[in-house]
């Protein structure tokens, strides 16, 4: 396995950090893995927070991991708020934008404190358009 999670049960939500080597292998793994923790924890609202080392994906590579994950997350997940710590220009904000075009409730975040606020608070119950 090229990654690891740390999950925390927070109030209402899980707050999952992934670390290891970056790949759409990786990505896709831990976010698998992000879908059977929330439903092992019967928790619907995710706070997942990438700190993922090496060469960044390609948009090619984060629009297929976008379309897949959504498709196999919906109706698991109400709400995941995303934090790549690593972001080094707008590509997650195009990887919302895939997955809400399938309307997965998905919204990306430049801080973890940001993305607590959302998905702690009312905007996160509320329907992501």
């Amino acid at each position: 396995m090229d990654f690891a999670l740390n999950v925390q049960q927070k109030r209402g939500y899980l707050h999952i950090t992934v670390t290891g080597r970056n790949s759409a292998a990786t990505v896709a793994a831990y976010l698998a893995q992000v879908v059977h923790e929330c439903v092992t924890r019967d928790c619907r609202k995710v706070l997942v927070e990438e700190r993922l080392d090496g060469p960044r994906l390609g948009i090619s590579e984060i629009a297929e991991l976008a379309a897949e994950s959504s498709k196999e997350a919906m109706g698991t997940i109400q709400a995941l708020a995303y934090v790549d710590v690593n972001a080094e220009d707008d590509s997650m904000q195009f990887a919302e934008l895939v997955a809400r075009n399938r309307l997965f409730p998905v919204r990306v975040f430049s801080s973890v404190s940001e993305a607590e606020v959302w998905i702690g608070g009312e905007k996160a119950k509320e329907q992501v358009h």
